[in-house]
């Protein structure tokens, strides 16, 4: 048993130092991230215990301990290659028991940056409500537990869902990661500005809640253990042992089901595929015939299936959403940010053959004339406008809805209607003027030596965009702020036209660049 617990802990060190090796740029970057996270939580020890004298201190060590026990559950279904002891399937080969190999499994998940962390941050979390040699000794049991339940429960949620994780849907989990960091940005901004109007007091209903709700009830016992309250505490930290119980139990059958099952993925991946094809036949059937429904066919398959692509857009429809909608709730900002998504749906169009990486030469042999570079880029902008407009729209509505200002949603709305069809021109003029390729590296946008290309393709995408909106914006400002203005109703109409139009003429304008710097383009967008 021992010299299987070595064996495992030395092997996800071999995997890490391996990994290092790759290339200096990981190594660095692990390197600093590292050490920042270490002087952050060496940094909040004594915060915490300054906190601990404040009446509402330990609703703050209740509540981040709950978020880190969350935080332990869902990384590893976005994050699945963060740690590759956590694919207990690569081991079900050997003549490995599955208890022997989970308890060595579970003390190789203490080793590393994280949980030295996450181990940290719950010694602040303790310390917080720690009086007496009754609240220190239960801190001791406490922070053990704490620990233990985050670990397993990390360990209990990624066997459960190897499968998933490891098959090529299952990987697409990671672009959720977007959505996650966007809405998590917006909720402690959101947070953050009502308990500096109202205090810690605030929480404290949730913390009540989450004291009996594993592993927060550890660090809640601690509370009730320097208070006197021992029949209380001895409760929390029995309902948190009996949490780790059980999650050992259901790690346990997933490893056992893991290494006894054979992998039906194949046949599961072939079903799907064959669905995905009934479902892709049956939306070709409403596209447009000819060229045109092809390429919007095309740009809407590597919208669902490319990684990169489908984080993007993942991202952009969060922010794109979360950003309006939470200004407006705090009652904040302007109207106007309801044009935030057409905005940044819109860079969507930026770079679009780069998006094809070296898969472009496909494209370019059917571009022979400036007509066939127009029916690309049209296929492409219409197959945005699928998902853009209506959403645009829609955010526009809400952010209007919230905010009750009825009366300013004709120029909202043409304003956003506007912005769209100037970021689709501009971004097929820069598509094809300043093209730079996408490398497959999953945390890297652009090749090294195209930045400079990256740069002006979008800062100057998005100024051109701006000048093309800036006659609607000045008519905006006359209809709705000017003395001789007339009725405001107009905007929606008049924004609805000029956006197809600025459009078409900027599609128009970029087709003959298009076709004639098919080389360079191909050139370009093949770098990486």
């Amino acid at each position: 048993m021992t010299n299987l617990t070595g064996t495992v802990v030395r092997l996800k060190l071999s995997l890490l130092r391996g990994g290092l090796r790759q290339s200096r740029g990981r190594r660095d970057a692990f390197i600093v991230s590292s050490v920042l996270a270490l002087l952050f939580a060496l940094a909040q020890l004594p915060g915490m215990v300054l906190l601990g004298r404040q009446p509402h201190g330990e609703v703050v060590s209740v509540t981040a301990t709950a978020l880190l026990a969350l935080g332990w559950a869902f990384l590893p279904l976005f994050f699945p290659t963060g740690d590759e002891t956590l694919d207990p399937t690569r081991l079900v080969m050997l003549p490995l028991r599955p208890l022997p190999l989970m308890r060595a499994l579970l003390v190789s998940s203490l080793v590393g940056v994280g949980p030295l962390v996450t181990l940290l941050l719950l010694l602040g979390c303790v310390l917080v409500p720690a009086r007496g040699a009754a609240g220190w000794l239960t801190a001791v049991v406490a922070l053990a537990l704490a620990l233990l339940v985050c670990v397993t429960l990390a360990r209990a949620v990624a066997a459960a869902n190897v499968r998933l994780l490891t098959s090529r849907k299952g990987r697409d989990l990671a672009v959720l990661s977007g959505l996650v960091i966007a809405l998590g940005t917006q909720l402690v901004n959101f947070g953050a500005r009502r308990l500096s109007s109202g205090g810690l007091g605030q929480l404290r209903p949730v913390a009540d809640v989450l004291s009996w709700v594993p592993p927060a009830s550890a660090v809640a016992a601690v509370r009730s253990a320097s208070e006197g309250s021992y029949g209380i505490a001895l409760a929390r930290l029995a309902l948190t042992a009996a949490a780790l119980v059980a999650l050992f139990v259901v790690w346990a059958r997933s490893m056992t089901r893991l290494m006894t099952t054979p992998d039906g993925s194949t046949l599961q991946a072939a079903g799907s595929g064959r669905a995905e094809r009934r479902r892709t036949g049956g939306l070709a059937r409403l596209l447009p015939a000819g060229r045109t429904g092809a390429v919007m066919e095309r740009t809407l398959r590597y919208v669902w299936r490319d990684p990169k692509t489908k984080a993007g857009w993942v991202t952009s429809l969060a922010v794109g959403l979360l950003v309006p909608v939470f200004y407006a709730l705090q009652h904040i900002g302007s109207v106007y940010f309801g044009c935030f998504a057409a905005g940044l749906l819109g860079l969507q169009m930026y770079n679009q053959f780069g998006q094809d990486t070296s898969a472009f030469w496909m494209v370019a042999l059917t571009i022979s004339s400036p007509r066939d570079a127009y029916e690309e880029l049209r296929g492409r902008a219409l197959a945005l406008l699928l998902i853009t407009l209506p959403y645009a729209t829609l955010v526009t509505v809400l952010t209007v809805a919230l905010m009750d200002a009825w009366t300013r949603l004709p120029g909202v709305l043409g304003l956003s209607l506007a912005l769209l069809g100037a970021m689709l021109a501009a971004g097929a003029w820069a598509s094809a003027r300043y093209p730079y390729s996408i490398p497959q590296e999953a945390m890297k946008n652009v090749v090294p030596g195209q930045a400079g290309l990256a740069w002006i393709s979008l800062f100057g995408g998005m100024l051109a965009a701006a000048v093309l909106c800036a006659p609607f914006i000045a008519l905006t400002v006359w209809l709705t702020h000017g003395t001789d203005g007339g009725p405001a109703w107009l905007l929606l109409p008049v924004g609805a036209v000029y956006g197809a139009g600025i459009a078409l003429l900027g599609l128009r304008l970029a087709a003959p660049r298009a076709a004639g710097r098919l080389p360079e383009i191909l050139a370009a967008v093949s770098k990486g």
